[in-house]
């Protein structure tokens, strides 16, 4: 492998892995079609694409009529394998894909709890293993999505309260020396909008509270997650929430209405019990004053600082949400000369995280193979490999 300068045939080859990656499986006319490149260049960059592993002859395309049926053009598993995890404070998930985001293997467990770094990221390890065990090529990429700030990829911040032991870099230290691969963490508020993006392609500018264990806040423009170079960046918990001396944080999460649930007189062992067992209706009543003005407050706060197109709301409190979206809205249509959609999105716990933090496993890796191809090429006769090359 020597490096040289990227060539016209490497940028084309690059364009085609791109669309290969994020839309096969699809024919050679689909493949000219989008990539607006000639037909011999197509055929070029799949033939230099099939020897480096990378495209596979799918199905055939049975059309009607006149003319030869065309070959689907794949990716095939042993290109390789991503894996998003979503580490919270209750549910740990694992969510193994192809390059493709073809489901190959998933794991969902109570989230165990640790007292050394190096146990959790042996339990992680273990966990990732067990669910990509029928995966096939190299494992690409890893993201681990937590309820914290996360910066660099790797350094944690005001983690949740039972995920303390975690802050630091410890950890990502700890499972990158564990597995073989690179590994990137997030927070589990950036891989919950990435699977919202995922989901509706048209959504360009929104933000997402994250209201579980601890409040996380996440905001992408035109698609892309907004990124701030300290871990204070989005920090909006400790911002007043407009009742008493309670901070967003403090009502914004389930620990935080807990313990302010049990002070206004209600005997509440865990957050649920606030919507699915009878309670004090005066008390609760009380409860949900405060916590509709904390949602009001938050809205307000990005509706003016970044004017989004929605505003979504997950995690455990979606239900105490749902309940008082309503009033939320009446209070801004009273305040903001602008609302924008506010809703909340159900997401299978455990899955859905480690399901967003796939989603940004699949970016950086397709954007990694680009660059790779950009920056190196194997010089001499190509053979057939039954491995990707690179």
């Amino acid at each position: 492998m020597s490096s040289i300068n990227p060539t016209p045939r490497d940028y084309n080859k690059a364009h085609v892995l791109d669309v290969l990656l994020s839309r096969a499986p699809l024919t050679r006319n689909k493949l000219i079609e989008v990539t607006g490149l000639s037909k011999a260049t197509v055929s070029r960059a799949v033939e230099d694409l099939r020897s480096d592993g990378f495209v596979v002859d799918g199905g055939v395309d049975a059309v009607a009529g006149r003319g030869r049926p065309s070959t689907y053009l794949d990716v095939p598993e042993t290109a390789g394998h991503v894996v998003g995890v979503g580490f919270g404070a209750v549910t740990t998930g694992v969510l193994v894909t192809d390059l493709r985001g073809r489901e190959i293997g998933q794991v969902i467990v109570p989230t165990v709890e640790h007292h050394s770094v190096r146990a959790a990221g042996r339990w992680l390890a273990d966990l990732i293993a067990q669910a990509g065990a029928s995966a096939r090529g190299p494992l690409r990429q890893i993201v681990v999505a937590l309820p914290a700030h996360v910066r660099d990829g790797a350094e944690i911040s005001r983690p949740a309260d039972p995920m303390k032991i975690f802050s630091g870099r410890d950890l990502h230290r700890v499972v990158e020396e564990l597995v073989d691969a690179p590994v990137a963490f997030d927070s589990d508020a950036n891989a919950s909008l990435l699977q919202v993006l995922g989901d509706d392609a048209s959504i360009h500018n929104a933000a997402l509270f994250s209201v579980s264990s601890t409040l996380n806040f996440a905001a992408c423009e035109d698609r892309k997650l907004a990124r701030g170079r300290t871990p204070a960046f989005g920090d909006i918990g400790p911002l007043a929430s407009g009742t008493d001396d309670r901070t967003l944080n403090g009502l914004l999460s389930t620990a935080g209405l807990v313990k302010f649930a049990r002070e206004h007189g209600l005997e509440t062992e865990r957050v649920e019990d606030l919507w699915l067992t009878s309670q004090d209706q005066r008390a609760r009543a009380e409860i949900l004053k405060a916590f509709t003005t904390a949602v009001t407050t938050a809205v307000s706060i990005v509706a003016v600082t970044l004017d989004p197109e929605s505003v979504y709301f997950v995690g455990r409190l979606r239900p105490l949400v749902d309940e008082v979206l309503p009033e939320v809205r009446e209070r801004l249509e009273h305040s903001l000369p602008a609302v924008p959609r506010i809703t909340t999105v159900s997401q299978v716990l455990g899955l859905s995280v480690a399901s967003g933090a796939a989603h940004a496993s699949l970016a950086m890796t397709h954007k990694r193979l680009q660059d790779t191809l950009l920056r190196a090429r194997v010089q001499g006769p190509r053979t057939e490999q039954a491995a990707p090359a690179f």
